[in-house]
């Protein structure tokens, strides 16, 4: 299906086709420079298939979207994904959680061998990061950390205007704090982790229940857990912002968020500034999908910067770039 937005200044734009990976589906969308969500399409995420089916699904969404570019007269310059658990830098290779068929799926190859077009990926919560800090709760802000606690939980760090990246460019798996010393396994090997306690994999495991039917008790614990590892990476890192996104705050809202922010209350006491808060995602559904876009255009500019080094004379894209980070 396609859910197309009418806007006619999008003529003779270019764009970046966005991919998300998300929790029960992959969304396909065209971003322009602006962070202007002009199309988009999605495909369910089916179970017990195999990796080709996976994405050949993926593959109807981003093909759906090369010919919407043509009804909006735009280019497509490059592909952005956001995808959740582990992540090679530029999706080389990707490992999500909740699609247990692509283990180190070579997804930039299928998605260049498909589109002819370069592609710049990175985990979801890094790239909702992007988003927010570009258009939505936290922007103007230098330093802040994002969440998105779905089926898997990650996390992305943005510190003084520059978005970690770590060793391998995994650096925000706030997933895999631990929250209940001696609690459930998680997948990575230990006992008590954020994601093996409050993801909605782990919900559903652990009250039997659909994730659309919490109850209380259930809304209350896992936002104060979440609460409990958002107020730890604050007070490690100094941060006083914390924007979270994903099927499980947007299923259980403000009884979760209530219980979140009384957890960093608790436990977040460094520095002498205004206490650290917790909120949802200003930007909503459309949040990853421009997350995945700003990964295309950081990735678009940062190629034009290593040609000019290299001493080609290149034009940069059309268009405002984003502004946190993504500009790089």
């Amino acid at each position: 299906m396609t859910d197309q937005a009418t806007d006619d200044t999008a003529k003779r734009r270019d764009v970046v086709l966005a991919i998300d990976v998300g929790a029960v589906e992959f969304s396909a969308g065209l971003v322009t420079a602006r962070g202007e969500l002009i199309d988009r399409s999605f495909a369910d995420i089916e179970h017990d298939v195999g990796p080709q089916s996976h994405f050949a699904a993926l593959a109807s969404a981003v093909l759906a979207q090369r010919e919407q570019a043509k009804q909006h007269e735009v280019r497509i310059r490059a592909i952005g994904v956001g995808c959740p658990g582990e992540i090679d830098r530029n999706a080389v290779a990707v490992s999500p959680a909740h699609i247990s068929a692509w283990r180190s799926f070579p997804l930039a190859q299928h998605l260049h061998e498909l589109t002819d077009l370069p592609v710049y990926g990175d985990l979801d919560a890094k790239a909702l990061a992007l988003a927010e800090g570009w258009l939505g709760a936290a922007r103007g802000a230098r330093s802040f950390a994002t969440l998105v606690v779905s089926s898997s939980i990650s996390g992305g760090l943005m510190i003084d205007g520059e978005l970690l990246e770590g060793r391998s460019g995994n650096a925000g798996h706030i997933g895999h704090l631990i929250v209940e010393p001696g609690g459930r396994r998680c997948r990575c090997g230990a006992r008590g982790c954020l994601e093996a306690e409050a993801s909605g994999t782990a919900i559903e495991a652990i009250t039997g229940r659909r994730l659309d039917e919490p109850s209380w008790d259930i809304m209350r614990r896992t936002g104060g857990l979440v609460g409990r590892a958002a107020g730890m990476t604050c007070s490690a890192l100094d941060l006083d912002l914390v924007v979270v996104g994903g099927t499980v705050p947007e299923s259980f809202a403000a009884t979760f968020f209530n219980a979140a922010q009384e957890e960093i209350d608790a436990v977040a006491r460094v520095g002498h500034g205004a206490a650290a808060r917790i909120t949802p995602t200003k930007l909503g559904d459309r949040g990853p999908l421009i997350g995945a876009g700003a990964l295309g255009w950081r990735g678009l500019r940062r190629a034009l910067k290593a040609r000019q080094r290299s001493g080609a004379d290149q034009t940069p894209p059309s268009g405002e770039a984003p502004t946190v980070d993504a500009a790089e």
